[in-house]
Formats: structure tokens, sequence, C-alpha cells
């Protein structure tokens, strides 16, 4: 099965649509990729995907589980707005080596290479997408990407994934409280991990729970930390545990 949902959006309002929708600016899709997310009014994600322009229409990728959600979540915001939003027979393609022709660079880091949409099966290059990730703390969709991420502790703004002057969006506000008013006490971050250990394990120091272990690769991790307390070694289940 696809892992990725591809969906068309068209009509004369899409652009204003999802420019008050989405955390990015989406103004300027053509011939590239933005990286994106949709939240709750309350800053909480929902879901993140790609956004690009094929002609008249404007394609959104996301993740294939989130994919019925997504489109009854933009039904349901829709209202009068002239927009039709329809499942394509698109699926999406993506490597790291030389990029085919109709290719678009992955808008969050330049280690993830390209994404191209086809009515071609699904497929990739045999890239270990787990050790770029981890390599560089970009979190994955339903791994570290859940219904209680805040965007900006699961590190959007380092990933091209959030713009702070394109005006309002759901969720803005939170987003925009706590980019301006608070320090993240709380995030992702990479860590050195001694043994692997099934991801969700939970992260303990002296005694208390400092965060969650998720993704792993060649002696290192995404996790989930409290900072303040997330010194010195900790312990995941049999692993010894590094902030990097």
């Amino acid at each position: 099965m696809p892992t990725r949902h591809i969906l068309a959006l068209t009509g004369l309002d899409t652009d204003h649509f999802l420019q008050g929708l989405t955390t990015n600016d989406v103004s300027d899709i053509d011939d590239r990729l933005v990286y994106t997310a949709i939240l709750t009014p309350q800053g909480k994600y929902l879901a993140d995907f790609f956004v690009t322009r094929q002609g008249d229409t404007v394609l959104v990728d996301v993740a294939a589980s989130l994919g019925d959600m997504l489109e009854k979540r933009l039904n349901m915001y829709r209202l009068r707005a002239k927009v039709e939003i329809e499942k394509t027979g698109l699926n999406a393609q993506r490597g790291t080596g030389p990029a085919p022709t109709g290719a678009l660079a992955d808008p969050r880091h330049p280690d993830l290479g390209w994404r191209r949409y086809s009515t071609e099966e699904e497929s990739d290059d045999g890239t270990d997408w787990d050790a770029i990730r981890v390599a560089h703390c970009i979190p994955e969709t339903g791994i570290e990407l859940g219904p209680d991420t805040f965007i900006l502790e699961a590190g959007f703004e380092a990933l091209h994934g959030v713009d702070f002057k394109k005006g309002c969006y759901v969720g803005q506000e939170v987003t925009a409280r706590m980019k301006h008013k608070t320090e993240l006490r709380k995030g992702l971050a990479r860590v050195s991990v001694s043994a692997p250990v099934p991801v969700g394990t939970e992260i303990m120091a002296g005694g208390k729970p400092v965060g969650t272990l998720f993704t792993q690769s060649d002696g290192a991790g995404i996790a989930y930390l409290r900072f303040d307390r997330a010194q010195g070694e900790m312990q995941a289940g049999t692993a010894r545990i590094l902030r990097l």
C-alpha cells in the first residue's frame, strides 16, 4: 500500500484558503515544494505535508495514515470557498541520487534529496531515511509527530515548516506565543544510544522520567526531552542515553 496520499485542490480560492489554514507561507509554490502543517485551534499538530503547484492544481502530499482525516478537515474549513478537494491517481517517488525530470527538492533539509509526483508506482532509491532523519533531528509523521506535538518543539522552524510573518492561520496565536514569549523547555533532540530499544521507550534520569526515545540509527536517536532534567547519563530500557 502507498505510504503517501496525494490530494488535488483546485478553484479560484485555493491559494487564499490554504494560506489561512497552514503554518507556512504557501503563496509561492510554483516549481517548488513547501513543507507546512495544519494545527488545532490550541496549536497542536494535526498533519504535516508538502504542497506544490502543477498547472492550475495544488498538490498536497501527506502521510497515507492522515490522508482521509486531512481531506475531511480541509472540507470542514472550506465552507463557501471556491475550492474543490479530491484524491488523485498520483504517487510519490523520492530519492537522494540524481533527480529525475519533474522532481523537486525536499525543503526540510538538502540531505533529504528530492520528491516527484506521477502515475508511476510509489518508490524510493533505497536511501536509509532513518539515518538521515536521526543525523539532522527530522521528525516523522506518526513517530515523533503526534496529536500532542507542538511544532516548535518538533523543530519546524529549522525545517522551514513555519513562517512567522505570513499572518493568521489556525493555531497561529499559540505558535507565535511559544516563539516570542517563552523559552522552550521541552522538545526533540539528538541523543547517543548504547543499544537499540523499542520506539517509544521512556527515558529516565535520577529515577524520574525525562522524555521518550523514538527513531534510532547507528548509535544515535531522536528523543523528546524535558531539557532541565535531561542532564548527564540517562537510561531508556537497557540503553544508556546521552544528549548530543
